[in-house]
């Protein structure tokens, strides 16, 4: 999944944001509210891991304006503030869950996990298709029984396909989804990580090219 971390604590953000990075997704990094505007406005998010108190932007602004704009993003708002009357607020402005600080950081990979299964159409915990399966919170695959090594990369892009449910995920949408907003979108890193999935994978094989298309399992 890609994430957003919307957070003006440099340290932390960076933090959270490596974290994050080690638990297979790709993350994206804002320090204050303009920013994380203009990214989530860019790129397509999964879920935002939003500061309420943001400089440049109030992030109770941000999560109003995503929603008024349709954003498909799961906002998850952070804040120091532990009394009812600010979860009240931040939910009723379209955020979808609250945590407060500070928080551990295993509650803060399993909510962001839970709320981009709640993601439309909705994404199963564990993922299947024919002797295959991946379970993305434990970052394990299994094929017919044998345990398969991969790569944070190809974890990703795995999980990817496997959401799309048989339908054709394209090269750029992959890229986007899988790499943040580093990747170089002339590279072959994409064909390059399709090729060492498949060859992990083994016999038969189970993804398939669509020439001029894209990929899909």
């Amino acid at each position: 999944m890609r994430v957003l971390v919307a957070e003006d604590q440099q340290e932390l953000a960076e933090t959270v944001a490596l974290g994050l990075r080690r638990e297979g997704m790709a993350v994206d990094v804002a320090l204050d509210g303009t920013t994380a505007l203009e990214r989530a406005s860019v790129y397509s998010y999964d879920v935002i891991v939003l500061d309420r108190d943001l400089p440049g932007m109030h992030g109770d602004q941000v999560c109003a304006t995503l929603l008024e704009r349709g954003a498909r993003a799961r906002v998850l708002m952070l804040t120091a503030s532990t009394g009812i009357e600010d979860r009240v607020v931040g939910l009723s402005l379209g955020a979808d869950d609250y945590l407060p600080k500070p928080f551990a950081f295993a509650e803060l990979v399993a909510r962001i996990r839970a709320l981009a299964r709640r993601a439309q159409p909705a994404v199963p915990p564990v993922m299947r298709s024919g002797d295959l399966t991946l379970d993305p919170a434990r970052r394990v695959v299994d094929r017919a029984g044998h345990r398969l090594e991969l790569s944070t990369k190809e974890l990703a892009v795995l999980e990817l396909l496997l959401a799309a449910r048989g339908a054709v995920v394209s090269p750029e949408q992959l890229l986007e989804r899988a790499w943040d907003e580093a990747a170089d979108p002339f590279s072959n890193v994409v064909k390059v990580t399709i090729s060492r999935l498949r060859r992990k994978l083994g016999e038969p094989a189970i993804i398939e090219t669509v020439p001029g298309a894209g990929y899909r399992i």
